[in-house]
């Protein structure tokens, strides 16, 4: 049986729906995250997850049982606000300690729940500080103990992390992904950080105009995005506009400049007008007999562990991804062979650019 179902939610304010028709299950234990950017409905679809808004149509149901109206104090969900929220003149393990009391738990008991949940998130020792004398992480991390400490049925996880930096941040997928699994507790969180998603979730459900566009692992949103605005937000990609001249039961024959491509469809429908996208890492630097398409480098970046090329050619200004293999690539102004897969093309309906 689904543990969590949204069924048809909708949040609207006066004439403007914030959230419309968002219909999503969650299996007990699974991390899903809501991605999108800002003004999508995301966090005010976690709202109503927690009770802290109103839905104007639809259901929550949390283990078969309807809890639209329950109360956000009756639905066992811990929640971490991307402020944190905590307690400034409570230590850490007051702070910690504050759900359990509200929930009845005896002095022992607390204690002894407080001392397991800080070593879980790695503050053993730390509380009796008050969160002043805490860097950034580890107030998150007092954010995070406070509400797995009431052994929530559901975690609510409120971009918790644009606070930090990048470093600190990267640390922070890897731990909290690796305390949700140790505890195997089902997790939803809103971000608008599509490596903090594709990081951590065990599936992704991507947000645009209140709707959900697309629900699905994080492989298969990178590589087989259902709308043109899921490809241009997960990632870099590059978009070709091209005309379809014919079509089989496999692929789409497709003109755009002077080049011709056949490009599996995937059974989707093919207007004349179409979209092409396919991402950097997918189009290689080959050799002159490996080539589809000469182009010329306009702009290189040195990014570490990658070049980041611009290159103009029949199909328009490209971006592409060049491992680093200790040797640079070609310089802005000189002539490079480009080479993919047809499988790596992906094609859309024409429609307006949101990435």
């Amino acid at each position: 049986m689904t543990y969590l179902q949204l069924d048809g939610l909708n949040k609207r304010y006066g004439d403007i729906n914030v959230v419309e028709s968002v219909s999503l299950t969650v299996e007990q234990g699974e991390f899903v995250s809501l991605l999108g950017p800002s003004g999508c409905g995301k966090t005010t679809t976690l709202q109503m997850i927690a009770g802290f808004t109103e839905p104007t149509r639809g259901r929550i149901l949390l283990e078969g049982r309807d809890v639209t109206r329950v109360p956000p104090e009756k639905r066992g969900m811990g929640i971490v606000f991307q402020s944190y929220a905590l307690f400034p003149h409570m230590t850490v393990a007051e702070n910690i300690s504050f759900g359990l009391e509200m929930q009845g738990m005896g002095a022992a008991d607390r204690k002894r729940r407080i001392g397991e949940t800080l070593e879980l998130v790695r503050l053993g020792g730390l509380g009796d500080r008050y969160p002043r004398n805490l860097s950034g992480g580890q107030r998150q991390r007092v954010a995070i103990a406070r509400a797995l400490a009431i052994r929530p049925k559901v975690l609510l996880l409120d971009e918790p992390m644009s606070n930090l930096d990048a470093k600190l941040r990267e640390e922070m997928h890897v731990e909290l992904r690796n305390i949700q699994k140790t505890l195997g507790i089902t997790t939803i969180l809103v971000t608008h950080d599509q490596v903090e998603a594709m990081t951590m979730s065990d599936r992704i459900a991507v947000m645009f105009g209140g709707e959900l566009v697309q629900v699905s692992t994080p492989f298969d949103a990178y590589e087989k995005p259902e709308s043109a605005f899921a490809s241009g937000f997960l990632g870099k990609t590059n978009r070709i506009d091209g005309r379809v001249t014919v079509r089989n039961d496999r692929c789409c024959e497709v003109q755009s400049g002077t080049l011709s491509m056949k490009i599996p469809h995937n059974n989707r429908a093919c207007p004349e007008a179409v979209q092409i996208y396919v991402r950097p890492e997918k189009i290689r630097l080959v050799s002159p007999e490996e080539s589809r398409m000469t182009s010329t480098v306009s702009a290189r970046m040195f990014l570490g562990s990658h070049w980041a090329l611009e290159v103009d050619g029949d199909l328009g200004r490209l971006r592409i991804s060049v491992p680093n293999v200790g040797v640079p690539p070609p310089q802005e102004g000189e002539p490079v062979h480009l080479g993919w897969q047809d499988d790596d093309m992906r094609i859309l309906a024409h429609e307006a650019n949101h990435g």
